[in-house]
């Protein structure tokens, strides 16, 4: 029976590398987006050629607003019945700036998609999955580092998904159902241009241990791992895939 995995912020970035990686391995795909339709159906399209004909969909989910979280999670189930996995991806960052000169609405956006809708994704999860399952949060070396004078809000934000994750491991461990993180360090992905600091890769890149920036493929494989049942012994963790930052 063909396994399915659910990604929310699956249109880009790790969430694209990581929905192609679960097609090449043969599950079905559901992911999320919440504004580019076109990239979302690139997205899918190369699914289909990596090898899941016609069982990569697509579907717009604000996961900031419970009812179109909860629709999700029932459109996943009514296409494909049981979700195996969770990728709780979707997130955002906002421009450079100190604590100082950031806005109530620059800091509501960033923890109510990054947290609330974080949350609200794991909830769906923690009612859907069965045992012999696995959710992946999407957390940030930020959560560590605290990124000072760029975003300690996203770091913020970030933090609460590391907390997230070890809590929720403990409640759904007795059910069967494991839940891990992983901590992206300087990957190569639009982020960083998508907030006007596309020169960050090349800035940061070079100064980590491994010499490099990461590549978004690099840090699906750590989430592959951590849903297939290599790793089925494994929760409540947080593995930094950082090239050593």
């Amino acid at each position: 029976m063909t396994k399915t995995i659910l990604i929310t912020g699956g249109s880009r970035g790790i969430g694209r590398a990581t929905a192609v990686l679960f097609a090449r391995k043969g599950w079905n795909i559901a992911l999320s987006f919440v504004g580019n339709q076109e990239s979302a159906d690139e997205t899918c399209a190369l699914c289909e050629r990596a090898g899941v004909t016609g069982n990569a969909f697509a579907r717009k989910c604000d996961v900031r607003d419970e009812n179109s979280v909860i629709d999700f999670f029932n459109t996943v189930r009514d296409r494909f019945g049981a979700i195996n996995g969770v990728v709780n991806n979707a997130g955002i960052v906002a421009p450079q700036s100190t604590l100082a000169d950031m806005d109530i609405g620059r800091m509501k956006d960033v923890f109510d998609t990054n947290i609330l809708g974080a949350y609200l994704v794991a909830r769906e999860a923690a009612r859907t999955l069965h045992s012999g399952t696995a959710i992946v949060n999407v957390s940030s070396m930020a959560a560590k580092l605290g990124s000072p004078g760029e975003y300690v809000d996203y770091a913020g934000s970030k933090g609460a998904i590391d907390t997230l994750t070890i809590g929720l491991a403990k409640e759904l461990g007795p059910m069967g159902i494991r839940v891990n993180a992983v901590r992206p360090g300087i990957i190569d992905t639009e982020i960083h241009a998508s907030v006007g600091r596309p020169e960050r890769i090349a800035e940061l890149g070079p100064n980590c241990p491994l010499g490099r920036p990461g590549d978004p493929e690099e840090v699906a494989n750590s989430i592959y791992w951590l849903i297939s049942k290599d790793a089925s012994y494994v929760t409540g963790s947080i593995l930094d895939v950082s090239g050593g930052r």
